[in-house]
């Protein structure tokens, strides 16, 4: 069922990363940093994945997406759902339910054997298709998505991420010269105000978070990581 009312965009980025601290799927260290899939190094760290196992949260997360996608790209402006292997599947799916939309899905490689497809669905050529991921980084990621699609016929000009960083320069560079406007629900800033504001860490692991959201390569760096960003 398609949804009328929009909630005010900073109650739903609260909300969201409120709903994150409670299913434990974010996470603060500071002392000893998680290493990323970059090669960076990073006092956070957080699994969007969990959603899908708390029904309640899931359905109000995918409201709120529901309702960025109406409210800042319009009501008639897609054609079908996109989601990217793997985390972006099931939301894609969500989503499109919600927004009565087809859906398909986009390989990070084609599986090699049979039709050698990497999209699977239904997109006819033209199609405008709106990309959904759990969360983003810098878009690297979403991009081969969205570079595939493209190469199908489809054509791309919004994506979602349920989780946007929302630190690196890089990103919003990337996402402007791609022709891509990006929607979000909640960045690693509403995550920290949240533990703020409900004590949940010390002052110094909160300052320590603080630096590297304002900072996130030269922390990196500092801690053993890597000190750009590989440009993909």
């Amino acid at each position: 069922m398609i949804q009328t009312t929009f909630p005010d965009r900073a109650v739903m980025a609260e909300l969201v990363a409120k709903m994150l601290w409670e299913i434990k799927a974010v996470h603060f260290s500071a002392d000893k940093p998680y290493k990323l899939s970059s090669g960076m190094m990073s006092p956070v760290y957080i699994d969007c994945r969990k959603l899908l196992s708390f029904p309640r949260v899931r359905s109000t997360v995918m409201d709120f997406a529901t309702s960025v996608v109406m409210r800042d790209a319009g009501f008639e402006q897609f054609d079908c759902i996109a989601g990217g292997e793997t985390a972006g599947i099931p939301f894609a799916a969500l989503l499109a339910d919600r927004l009565s939309l087809p859906m398909i899905y986009v390989r990070k490689q084609p599986k090699g054997h049979g039709r050698n497809a990497q999209i699977e669905g239904n997109m006819p050529e033209g199609s405008r298709v709106l990309v959904i991921e759990d969360l983003t980084t810098a878009g690297g990621s979403m991009f081969k998505f969205i570079d595939a699609i493209r190469a199908a016929g489809g054509v791309v000009e919004h994506g979602i991420a349920l989780f946007y960083y929302g630190i690196f320069p890089e990103a919003e560079a990337r996402f402007a010269n791609g022709g891509v406007r990006l929607h979000h629900i909640a960045t690693w800033r509403d995550v920290l105000a949240a533990a703020r504001k409900d004590k949940l860490f010390d002052d110094k692991t909160l300052a320590d978070v603080e630096d590297f959201l304002d900072q996130p390569l030269v922390w990196s760096a500092r801690n053993g990581g890597v000190g750009e960003l590989e440009q993909k």
